[in-house]
């Protein structure tokens, strides 16, 4: 393992080009998508899409070009009826980011932020793509709740699958009891 405090010096990135300005093609597919499921997405003074689901604000932030990138966030205010124990948050966010596919969390400046990302073709689906991690996202917020709740165990502190993959396989089994009755 490389010694953290001699970490390579690399070159800066080359430029990409940059997509012509106007041209925001990946958004106005998520605009459409959004609008085709009945929501009102807006386009904030960051350039992001704004949108509402179950009463929780999310964005989508899109950067065009070959492939386009989109991602899915959310920012939530970590409030004082949670443990405000900020080594505890982040084995919380480390579970649900190690537990998941697509999805990130992490804690900025006393909030939970968790997005989804994807790289776009023009040939993906964007519409399944935004309702797919749109869920994901929300998903991801109810199992950092559970985690940062739980006493454990943490993937960061112990061999035992963490508390929120524990309750992931839980919620699978009893899905497939009830289906077999």
């Amino acid at each position: 393992m490389t010694d953290p405090t001699s970490l390579p010096n690399f070159a800066p990135p080359a430029s990409a080009p940059s997509a012509p300005a106007g041209d925001n093609q990946l958004q106005q597919r998520v605009l459409d998508a959004l609008q085709s499921e009945g929501f009102r997405p807006e386009v904030d003074a960051d350039g992001d899409v704004s949108y509402k689901v179950e009463g929780q604000q999310l964005f989508v932030r899109c950067v065009d070009g070959e492939p386009a990138m989109m991602r899915v966030f959310g920012q939530w205010q970590i409030t004082d009826d949670l443990p405000q124990d900020v080594t505890k948050q982040l084995l919380a966010a480390n579970d649900v980011s190690l537990s998941l596919n697509i999805v990130k969390t992490g804690l900025a400046n006393g909030n939970l932020i968790v997005t989804g990302e994807h790289l776009v073709s023009e040939a993906d689906d964007v519409k399944t793509l935004v309702q797919s991690t749109t869920q994901m996202v929300l998903t991801a917020v109810q199992l950092w709740h559970q985690a940062v709740t739980s006493d454990g165990p943490h993937a960061a502190t112990s061999s035992e699958p963490p508390a929120v993959a524990q309750a992931m396989a839980q919620a699978v089994q009893e899905g497939a009891d009830g289906a077999q009755q």
